[in-house]
């Protein structure tokens, strides 16, 4: 490999600033195609890759944008700019992108703040050296054992790109781009790659149903049909304020007492708190819910402080049914006024602040929605999954990818939300406890803006926000859980989570806030590289990562299996089959 020819010669650095090298060319004709070698280079030609001299390191960089000196752009004739002895000085921007050792050019790293000198000589970029270097791209000197995988050929020479899917998904993943531009193929693609290359699972949350099929080894939930369900009392006492979101002055401490008294009914095994509880017709204590006014507290306070740990666990481990009258049973007096040992009489002030929360309780119940997705009335789907035994099993078996069809879930009441959120907080919290470190688990988020950045509001408009794969972006990589999102509109992606993706799928994007967003997570020596973004076609994106020594704009390969995205197509008239 010869990366500095004369007949490769371009022009002269005339320019080197932080974020770009401004280049001299001595002739229009340097900018034009042609042959050398029997292999066809580009030239200056903008998108087109140049390599610059160096003492120690020799540059790798990309022109992206061309301009002539202003006293000649008066002058531009067709003719004239493409004479053998033309006048023309053009000039070029070239973005740096990597540098490699000029006795070793097989291999690449990033630039780490060195730059050409003024005068330095540029030349042409040989397919070749481009080759070598993403034949095994995203390496580290440390790594053992990379798993590599072709991910798509480079839009400028066909050059086949072997990535390292340790640096692809090591650091979270985003997949964005415009409705059509090849999105949903990508996303397929990589799973492809992840259970083809990697012993490791996937988890794919599936929001429009499309990815049916997509894999031999898939192992396919459905949700919202009352098969599967996440049943309530695995979810967080935050999770279960998402459902009922209670006012935070009046109806939550109400809510809180009752899930306490609840609990202590459950695990009062030996009826120690008989004495709150209603009796049958031969004066036998019936455990359910439990009654305070004019009881004694001491019983009570004694039973709860035996057993603080599992009742203030933040589980929702207690019957449902019996919260609404609960809530109720609560709103009595702090105190007898003749004995503070006791508790007082019913308030009716509470029992009014309470009603909008009861009617929210009793709504819970009653809508066949949220019964499929949770299980609040398990007697109506009695052959019900669990679903996070269901998660397990397949983390158990041979399949290696989940998906979980949301399809068929509602877009009412916020339950999509809800649930992948439950579902981030599970596994999430699985991770936490070391579960996934030695055989990492990859989440694949199709339609992501439709989950992430959501708040359930509560009747006095304080939102409680819906974070758990945010928690996920931030922390969960050091646990073995990896991120890799899709969306058409990273403008709605909330910044914290997108700044954590450590690479990015980029295909075309059109909106301005779109193209910000992405501006504003991604590092600032990428952002010259994302201006050609508008002018991508289908299937075309650019790559970029923290872990790669420089941005790539890729012909992602088409997956095996396609998903079902077909946009449904109008008819000419009169020409119904």
């Amino acid at each position: 490999m010869k990366p500095f020819d004369h007949n490769k010669f371009v022009g002269y650095v005339c320019e080197v600033t932080p974020q770009y090298v401004r280049l001299q060319i001595p002739s229009a004709k340097l900018l034009h195609t042609f042959y050398f070698n029997g292999e066809i280079f580009s030239g200056g030609s903008v998108g087109s890759f140049v390599v610059i001299e160096g003492q120690e390191y020799g540059f790798l960089g990309r022109v992206f944008e061309l301009n002539l000196p202003q006293g000649e752009r008066t002058e531009i004739t067709n003719r004239s700019i493409n004479e053998e002895d033309t006048q023309f000085h053009p000039i070029a921007k070239v973005e740096l992108l990597a540098l490699f050792d000029i006795y070793k050019p097989e291999s690449i790293i990033k630039t780490v703040s060195r730059y050409p000198s003024v005068g330095s000589k540029v030349f042409s970029c040989s397919d070749e050296q481009i080759g070598a270097y993403i034949s095994a791209f995203g390496i580290k000197t440390d790594d053992k054992d990379v798993p590599f995988a072709p991910l798509g050929k480079l839009t400028s020479n066909n050059a086949l790109c072997n990535i390292s899917l340790n640096s692809l998904f090591g650091r979270h993943c985003a997949v964005l781009g415009t409705t059509g531009g090849g999105k949903s193929w990508t996303v397929a693609k990589l799973i492809e790659l992840a259970s083809d290359y990697t012993e490791n699972k996937c988890i794919l949350i599936d929001a429009t149903g499309e990815y049916n099929n997509i894999n031999e080894n898939i192992q396919n939930i459905e949700l919202g049909t009352g098969e599967y369900i996440f049943d309530y009392k695995n979810l967080s006492i935050d999770e279960l304020y998402y459902l009922l979101h209670p006012s935070s002055k009046t109806q939550v401490p109400k809510l809180m007492e009752a899930i306490r008294s609840l609990k202590m009914s459950k695990l009062d095994n030996n009826t120690e708190l008989s004495l709150y509880y209603k009796q049958d017709s031969q004066g036998n204590p019936i455990k359910g819910n439990i009654y305070k006014a004019k009881k004694t507290k001491r019983a009570f306070e004694v039973f709860y402080y035996n057993h603080i740990v599992q009742i203030e666990d933040k589980s929702c481990n207690f019957d449902f049914n019996l919260l609404a009258a609960q809530i109720t049973n609560e709103c009595n007096w702090d105190s007898d006024r003749n004995n503070p040992s006791m508790w007082g009489d019913r308030n009716e002030t509470d029992v009014s602040n309470c009603i909008s929360l009861i009617s929210r309780i009793n709504n819970v119940m009653s809508t066949s929605e949220y019964n499929k997705i949770f299980g609040f009335r398990k007697d109506t789907i009695p052959d019900a999954k669990d679903l996070r035994e269901g998660i397990q099993e397949f983390l158990n078996g041979e399949n290696s990818v989940l998906r979980l069809n949301f399809s068929k879930v509602s877009f009412d009441y916020q339950v999509r939300e809800i649930l992948v959120n439950a579902i981030g907080n599970y596994l999430l919290n699985e991770a936490r406890k070391g579960l996934y470190k030695d055989n990492p688990i990859i989440i694949f988020m199709d339609e992501a803006h439709q989950f992430l950045n959501k708040s359930i509001a509560d009747e006095y408009f304080s939102a409680k926000p819906l974070d758990a794969f945010e928690q996920i972006s931030k922390e969960a990589r050091k646990y073995g859980l990896f991120l890799c999102i899709a969306t058409q509109m990273p403008r709605d992606i909330p910044l914290g989570t997108l700044s954590q993706m450590g690479t990015f799928v980029v295909h075309r994007l059109i909106n301005e806030q779109d193209k910000k967003a992405v501006e504003n997570a991604a590092s600032a020596e990428n952002r010259n590289s994302l201006s050609f973004l508008p002018s991508f076609g289908e299937g075309e994106a650019l790559l970029v990562g923290v872990d790669f020594p420089m941005p790539l704009t890729i012909k992602v390969n088409a997956p095996q299996k396609v998903p079902d995205s077909q946009t449904p197509k109008l008819k000419q008239k009169g020409k119904h089959i």
